[in-house]
């Protein structure tokens, strides 16, 4: 591992020691579901839908009792909600035909399961089962790119390059720690690069003399 790539990550252990995800849940499967409710939609807007949905309808078994348009009134808010009641149903069907209504915790598996795509299996797989992965949003997307960890203009090839980067172990608490440096520090219009503990590290503020 190049000494700068350890320094980095040595800093952002120090500036971030316990990052977890944002989303409220109880379970794997409740994480499921808030992770597929949150695509183009903020987690604080999720946490609010799920505090009720989760109330009644925190299993498989009790969220396909729930008709489509039950479900859509439920999730309204969080946008998208006809695909994503779908999703949620189809999701919920399977895990209770193929998985007695547990979630597996193999990522082909999770990636087979409606509205579940490589983002959403790796935050299932890292938090609710702590396999290390690392989930590649709009926000580890942005910073791994701008602090020089990846060098690319799509998220597969951005995990690719932090996969082989990062220290295996370092995979989970590391991509947790970007997303939140992206959603409140390293903004996407207006980056906070005065206020910035990673900006000695940044190959986006040398480039444009922020």
């Amino acid at each position: 591992m190049e000494n700068g790539v350890l320094e980095l990550i040595n800093k952002v252990d120090m500036l971030y020691e316990n990052p977890k995800c944002e989303l409220n849940f109880n379970s794997p499967y409740e994480l499921l579901i808030a992770v597929i409710l949150s695509a183009q939609c903020t987690d604080k807007r999720v946490n609010v839908v799920t505090s009720e949905l989760f109330k009644e309808y925190n299993t498989p078994y009790k969220m396909i009792t729930l008709s489509q348009v039950e479900l859509e009134d439920k999730i309204h808010s969080c946008g998208f909600f006809h695909n994503k009641a779908k999703s949620i149903l189809e999701c919920s069907n399977d895990l209770v035909n193929k998985y007695g209504g547990e979630v597996p915790s193999d990522k082909e598996q999770l990636k087979a399961l409606a509205g579940v795509g490589e983002k959403t299996a790796n935050v299932v797989l890292s938090m609710a089962f702590n396999i290390p992965a690392i989930a590649v949003d709009t926000h580890v997307f942005r910073v791994s790119n701008r602090l020089g960890l990846a060098n690319h203009g799509t998220v597969e090839k951005t995990q690719e390059d932090l996969e082989r980067v990062l220290p295996k172990d370092k995979w989970i608490k590391f991509h947790y720690a970007l997303v939140l440096h992206g959603r409140y520090v390293c903004k996407s219009q207006r980056p906070n690069c005065n206020e910035c503990g990673l900006s000695e590290y940044c190959k986006y503020k040398k480039e444009n003399n922020l």
